[in-house]
């Protein structure tokens, strides 16, 4: 019998062949436990989001931009699976794809990484931190309004050396994506999800597929871990009813605790002003219904006026 061939697509950055190494891995490992001779073939595309490194994402189309040509190779057939780190998924798929699996959630928290201060409480006025995301640029501006906040794009290692050639006096980057790149010993300091709430799926790796591809399906499911799924979904549907379209800093974070749901949320505008945080607690099974529910609540908080400015500055 001949062997089974599976193709994993992924972004080309060292973060993005870890995640997706690992998916291979532990297919493989599947493969073994069931005698199966299977061959796990990891194929390397360029998106968009990898190729403008001198915007915002929310300058130029969102986070579809790290997904849309792995997405075009699934519907070309080109790839079988998809491994995408959760935070970059738009809240709304293409038609005929779907996320089939959600991988055990690394450490969600940001990672202060300096070589000049020990924490965010030490930086002094005027200070400069480099970041990419909306979220922590607006969380830093709500905490430390003195601080000064500048775009830095790139992978992992790219934001790493811009911080050594001195373009910032420290970064933030997932703690996750450190662990997974074996560099935690790299933070200067990780801060707990109370003082630095993070973004919607940070640390979760999810594989896409065509939704009639059933061998692919199969196989995904092998990897999933029920109970980040169940998180992942509480904080996706939060970010889908409250904003998905990248303009809004955002944060969504839930955790099972005592076989119930905890679902916290937070929100500002991009100067850090505004800032508006609410949770909410139920079953794990209504995990959908109590993120919409919560956006919701947030939206009636915040007001129309704030959605109104969001749209401004967009515009």
């Amino acid at each position: 019998m001949s062997a089974k061939t599976l193709s994993i697509g992924t972004r080309g950055s060292p973060l993005a062949l870890a995640q997706a190494h690992e998916v291979r891995d532990l297919l493989l490992a599947e493969a073994a436990k069931e005698s199966v001779d299977l061959i796990v073939d990891v194929v390397i595309l360029k998106t968009t989001g990898d190729k403008i490194q001198d915007r915002p994402l929310s300058e130029v189309g969102g986070k579809g931009l790290f997904t849309k040509e792995l997405e075009r190779a699934l519907f070309d057939g080109d790839i079988d699976l998809a491994v995408h780190s959760m935070k970059d998924v738009a809240t709304v798929l293409p038609e005929g794809l779907e996320i089939a699996t959600i991988l055990e959630r690394e450490d969600p928290r940001d990672a202060l990484i300096s070589e000049k201060y020990g924490s965010l409480d030490e930086m002094p006025a005027g200070a400069v931190i480099g970041s990419a995301s909306l979220r922590r640029q607006a969380m830093i501006l709500s905490k430390r309004p003195d601080l000064k906040v500048t775009l830095f794009r790139g992978n992992v290692q790219t934001r790493l050396g811009k911080l050594r050639d001195g373009l910032a006096d420290a970064t933030l980057l997932a703690l996750a994506g450190l662990n997974r790149l074996g560099q935690p010993e790299i933070a200067t300091q990780v801060l707990a999800p109370e003082a630095m709430l993070p973004a919607v799926a940070q640390g979760a790796v999810g594989i896409e597929i065509r939704s009639d591809d059933e061998e692919a399906r199969a196989w995904s499911q092998k990897l999933n871990h029920p109970e980040t799924a169940i998180v992942v979904k509480a904080e996706r549907a939060l970010l889908k009813g409250l904003d998905g379209s990248c303009r809004t800093p955002i944060a969504g974070y839930a955790v099972l605790d005592g076989g119930e749901l905890i679902l916290s949320a937070w929100a500002a505008l991009p100067d850090g002003t505004q800032a508006q945080s609410s949770r909410i607690v139920g079953a794990p099974e209504e995990a959908e219904e109590l993120g919409l529910n919560l956006a919701r609540s947030m939206r009636d908080q915040l007001g129309q006026d704030f959605f109104d400015q969001i749209e401004a500055i967009g515009a």
